[in-house]
């Protein structure tokens, strides 16, 4: 049974649109300044003059996301040299591009397969750039027929199905006339939408791209796709404010996409700055006081941390989560985390205002920045964004729909600032 996969955007905006796209911030950020002149594993052997020949040309080809020109040099290339990471993965990539030529599904499925061992094995030889990683997550969640589904409406997968043909073969206006239909068929179709943008994008018309990337962004802004490659256009521009500015709704749009963030390290590097992996290591207590010591911690903020190991208990063993989630077994949560925290915090407040602790306080690296995120109100974003285990995920889109704009603070103040100047 296959995947509707609108409802799971990574799999298909990135298989049947990055692949197509220019090459995004990720791939600008981290890639070697000529691929075709990357070492050779030792255990090939040293390529001739014509197959180095050869590689170039599929490199270039590749780099001008010419994948199916590149498709027939890559396939003789690899079968020359099976151990050669770049062209695996640029083979793999090639090959999601030709299933979207293929009538035939079981065809196309096939292609997809293969593409998921070849970048398994570029993987497997230590090709970790960012579009062997970004493709190893995604096809890791191909469903079991291979299929890449865009509409529950047959006659609107047949219409999108063409469109994407087009696009693979880079017909871009005829893909722009089957796109709009498609639309024609199903106006809240997000892929045809944000399809369309990228056509725009990819023919240089940024005008109607942005219209149209901003159109996609409307129809479901909890999907990340329309953000992110929204930013990749802007960074192409020069535009690296707004390109943050895309890449923070982005991340609000899903948090827990590795891919996000990805792009968002992608972007630090071509700022000259880097994103910052907030997180606060509460110290742990003993209940003992000869043992309180090996927290490390001075003996005045251990009242903050077991403020915090108060609540935390309360809530797993006293009965706290039980009556705030009544259907549900005990998990971690927002509530309990956020409360926790708040009450740390609460104590370290007191604190600061004794002239005799007030110092430590300060000079505490964990006690400061909690104390950040408490008065600016931004305790709930960072327990989403640092702490989203299993448990806390669950409680992340009902806060978002609430909540967006602090999300957005939150990743504006503490984890993504704009570089110094800008």
């Amino acid at each position: 049974m296959s995947v509707r996969i609108p409802r799971q955007p990574n799999l298909l905006f990135v298989l049947l649109l990055s692949l197509c796209a220019v090459p995004p911030l990720a791939f600008q950020a981290n890639a070697q300044p000529d691929a075709a002149q990357a070492k050779p594993d030792a255990a090939q052997a040293k390529p001739d003059a014509s197959d180095q020949e050869k590689r170039q040309q599929a490199v270039t080809l590749f780099s001008q996301s010419k994948r199916l020109e590149a498709l027939p040099l890559l396939e003789e290339l690899v079968q020359k040299n099976p151990r050669d990471a770049e062209l695996l993965v640029a083979l793999g990539a090639s090959l999601i591009d030709h299933a979207a030529t293929l009538t035939d599904p079981d065809a196309a499925a096939k292609e997809r397969f293969r593409a998921r061992d070849l970048i398994q094995k570029a993987w497997a030889l230590g090709n970790t750039s960012p579009l062997a990683e970004n493709l190893r997550q995604l096809l890791q969640d191909l469903p079991a027929n291979g299929a890449v589904r865009f509409s529950n409406n047959p006659a609107v997968e047949q219409v999108m199905n063409a469109a994407e043909a087009a696009f693979a073969r880079r017909d871009f206006d005829e893909a722009l006339t089957i796109y709009a239909k498609a639309l024609e068929l199903e106006p809240t179709n997000y892929s045809a939408t944000l399809f369309t943008a990228n056509t725009y994008d990819r023919k240089n018309d940024f005008a109607r791209a942005s219209e149209w990337y901003q159109r996609a962004m409307r129809l479901d802004p909890d999907i990340e796709t329309a953000f992110r490659y929204y930013a990749d256009m802007l960074a192409k521009q020069g535009d690296m404010a707004k390109a943050r500015s895309m890449l923070i709704h982005a991340a609000v749009a899903e948090p827990y996409n590795k891919i996000v963030w990805r792009e968002i390290r992608a972007w630090a590097l071509i700022n000259n700055t880097a994103f910052k992996l907030v997180y606060l290591p509460i110290p742990r207590v003993a209940k003992d006081e000869g043992s309180i010591q090996v927290s490390g911690q001075p003996p005045q903020l251990l009242t903050a941390w077991r403020a915090y190991h108060a609540v935390v208990a309360d809530w797993r063993k006293g009965g706290k989560f039980e009556k705030q989630f009544p259907q549900e077994a005990y998990r971690h949560s927002l509530p309990e985390e956020s409360e926790a925290l708040t009450a740390a915090a609460t104590v370290l407040q007191t604190l600061r205002q004794d002239e005799k602790s007030a110092e430590l306080v300060t000079g505490n690296t964990v006690a400061g920045l909690l104390l950040k995120l408490y008065e600016a109100g931004l305790i709930d974003p960072y327990v989403l964004f640092s702490l989203g285990d299993e448990g806390i995920a669950r409680d992340y889109k009902a806060y978002r729909a609430a909540n967006r704009a602090k999300l957005e603070e939150y990743m504006d103040k503490f984890v993504m600032p704009a570089p110094p100047g800008k």
